[in-house]
């Protein structure tokens, strides 16, 4: 006995758990009636739809107590209206429910990655002052301690040539040497600390602009227009049919 031998009402019943047991999904009532007149013929069968729309749709098909007169009304409407059809409508809003929902969500990722990078350049401009600050301790640093020879070579005997460069170096110092170089390596050292502060918190910042990118990658990606309804939906992307 071939499939083709069984009358249409087994076929219907096996249509209808199918639907019920969530086997058979609308993609493959596409395929079904596509596939012969009869098959096209029993997959129009109002009750497949009615169990679909139960299934993949189960808060709009159940209405609320508190709309009760609206709903009658609405049911009223939906009795004059195939169950394929109202499937379709539903399942084009899910569409662009699912199309905005992924455009917020690349919004929300595009805005974490440039926060991200906003924070990236603000930390790189911090590091480079405080770079600069020590360069600049540094510098002076070097220049007192010139000051600090030059000064206790005073007390021994040179040219006269040296003495007087060494002289006139010691007497442009206006400030107490030895105060100034207690003062200018706590600097160096808070600039140290506060750069390895910067570097931690700038390293940080790279990792999760990487998952922010990656993210917003994941958001971006989908390789196919019609894959919007995987929410409701869970069938190989092969057996993907556009609802006609």
């Amino acid at each position: 006995m071939s499939a083709s031998d069984l009358p249409d009402e087994l076929w219907a019943r096996v249509l209808e758990l199918g639907a019920a047991s969530s086997a058979l999904g609308f993609r493959d009532l596409c395929c079904l009636a596509i596939a012969s007149r009869r098959l096209g013929r029993l997959s129009l069968h109002p009750a497949l739809w009615s169990a679909l729309l139960s299934r993949d749709f189960p808060s709009q098909s159940q209405p609320s107590s508190s709309s009760s007169t609206s709903t009658s009304q609405q049911q009223q409407q939906q009795q004059q209206v195939h169950p394929k059809s109202l499937y379709k409508t539903k399942f084009e809003r899910h569409k662009v429910r699912i199309a905005e929902a992924r455009r917020r969500a690349v919004f929300e990722a595009e805005a974490r990655v440039l926060a991200c990078r906003r924070r990236l350049a603000e930390l790189e401009e911090s590091m480079r002052a405080e770079g600069e600050r020590m360069k600049a301790a540094a510098q002076e640093l070097d220049n007192l301690e010139r000051v600090r020879r030059a000064s206790v070579a005073l007390n021994v005997w040179q040219p006269q040539v040296v003495h007087g460069r060494q002289k006139q170096l010691v007497q442009q110092c206006t400030v107490s040497v030895d105060s100034r170089v207690s003062d200018l390596n706590m600097e160096l050292k808070v600039c140290k600390q506060q750069i390895a502060t910067y570097k931690n918190s700038y390293n940080k910042e790279k990792h999760k602009l990487n998952d922010y990118e990656e993210a917003l990658k994941r958001a971006k990606y989908h390789p196919l227009q019609d894959s919007h309804t995987s929410g409701i939906i869970n069938e190989p992307r092969a057996k993907r049919k556009k609802l006609k």
